[in-house]
């Protein structure tokens, strides 16, 4: 057998196994339709009607002007919670935009507790960190919530949050979460399909195999206790995936980090193709910093791009056009079970085939660049998930600083 013959029959075994993955992938997408209907409908947890509430802090660092950030959060503090409130925000440049925002919600709600700390000390290479250390001096309540600023929850999100961390065995809480277009564009709507019809369903499936202990930057709630048992902010302060840190940290204390059944919303603001590749590049090399082998194995759950590779190899068949549909019937089917069981807005499923697509170039692109980018600053992750910045491994190279 020549060479070309070869390379033909490698080829034709290689159409194959993309479509026996993408075969997978289709029950595998059948499978988290049904988790997620499952896990939607758990009932939970609620405090006593005429029970004392504990105080809660709410920490929200803030680093610039974010798409819909006055809305964003003003919607912490609309909360039907009987008990004392403090909202903290923290920045680190007293130029930051983020100020002018506090002080109209500070102005908006002269009864609320709205408290500010601009500090600029660098704690390390995880800017988000150094903020919340810089913050910590302020907490003035026992329960603690740290939330992205970018998350939009309901008037029963500290309820809800106060009664899941109130279970016995209970150290931590965090919080599933859908994406919320900010301006309904291509991209930003791109964004919110990878949210809600790939993050969302691997998160409940890999729960509800027991196969995922996860902790997210959409909410972390604790007491103030248990921040001082696990040292404190500064112990994540060079992590890439400090929420996952803290998560851990909390376990570590003996007890469980809770999910409850509800999605609070992350708001998707990516304008152009170059921004939405970098956040998800840095959301993938995350996920594969924290669970390598969970990562790999994942490539089951791009059913389409998949079938699609298989179909246009030497060798596919018709049959493998086939696959493809499948794989593409089964993600409608999949988006159209999320929207009913957690109540998210319809999605736009003619864009299903791009968000694929995309999603799989840069799942396997995660597999060869360390390189991320956070907030304007670039970094490289090196194995045990610690960030470096690119300034420094230029010095540790002997290159010249700017």
């Amino acid at each position: 057998m020549d060479v070309s013959s070869l390379a033909l029959l490698g080829l034709s075994w290689l159409s194959l196994l993309c479509l026996i993955l993408a075969a997978a992938g289709c029950v595998y997408g059948l499978a988290a339709a049904v988790c997620a209907g499952r896990y939607a409908a758990r009932r939970p947890p609620v405090l006593a009607g005429g029970a004392a509430r504990p105080s809660v802090t709410v920490l929200k660092p803030l680093c610039g002007l974010e798409p819909n950030l006055y809305a964003n959060l003003e919607t912490v503090l609309r909360q039907d919670y009987a008990g004392p409130v403090q909202i903290l925000f923290g920045v680190q440049r007293t130029t930051d935009p983020a100020i002018g925002v506090v002080e109209r919600l500070q102005q908006a709600y002269p009864d609320a507790r709205i408290d500010l700390v601009i500090d600029s000390r660098q704690h390390g290479s995880n800017r988000k960190v150094s903020n919340l250390i810089n913050m910590a001096e302020a907490i003035a309540h026992d329960v603690v919530v740290l939330a992205d600023s970018d998350m939009v929850v309901g008037p029963d999100y500290l309820e809800r949050l106060v009664a899941e961390l109130s279970q016995d065995g209970v150290t931590g809480v965090t919080c599933l979460y859908h994406g919320v277009p900010a301006y309904r564009g291509l991209y930003d709507q791109l964004s919110t399909l990878a949210i809600d019809t790939q993050f969302l369903p691997n998160v409940v499936m890999g729960l509800s195999l027991g196969l995922a202990k996860p902790c997210f930057g959409s909410t972390v709630a604790f007491t103030r206790a248990s921040l001082e048992a696990v040292g404190g902010f500064r112990t994540f302060r060079n992590d890439l995936a400090d929420d996952y840190a803290i998560g851990a940290a909390l376990r570590g204390l003996g007890g469980r980090v809770a999910i409850p059944s509800f999605t609070i919303g992350h708001t998707s603001v990516d304008t152009d193709l170059a921004g939405l590749w970098r956040h998800e590049l840095r959301w993938n090399r995350t996920i594969r910093t924290v669970d390598p082998a969970g990562y790999a194995g994942s490539i089951v759950t791009h059913a389409f791009p998949l079938a699609l590779l298989g179909a246009l190899l030497p060798g596919a068949g018709t049959g493998a056009l086939w696959v493809a549909a499948a794989a593409l019937a089964s993600r409608i089917l999949l988006c159209r079970q999320l929207e009913r069981a957690f109540g998210l807005a319809p999605h736009p499923y003619g864009l299903l085939p791009i968000r694929d697509i995309l999603s799989f170039l840069n799942f396997s692109w995660a597999f060869v660049s360390g390189a991320v980018t956070w907030k304007g600053h670039d970094y490289h992750v090196v194995a045990d998930g610690t960030l470096i910045p690119d300034a420094e491994l230029g010095r540790d190279a002997g290159a010249p600083t700017r």
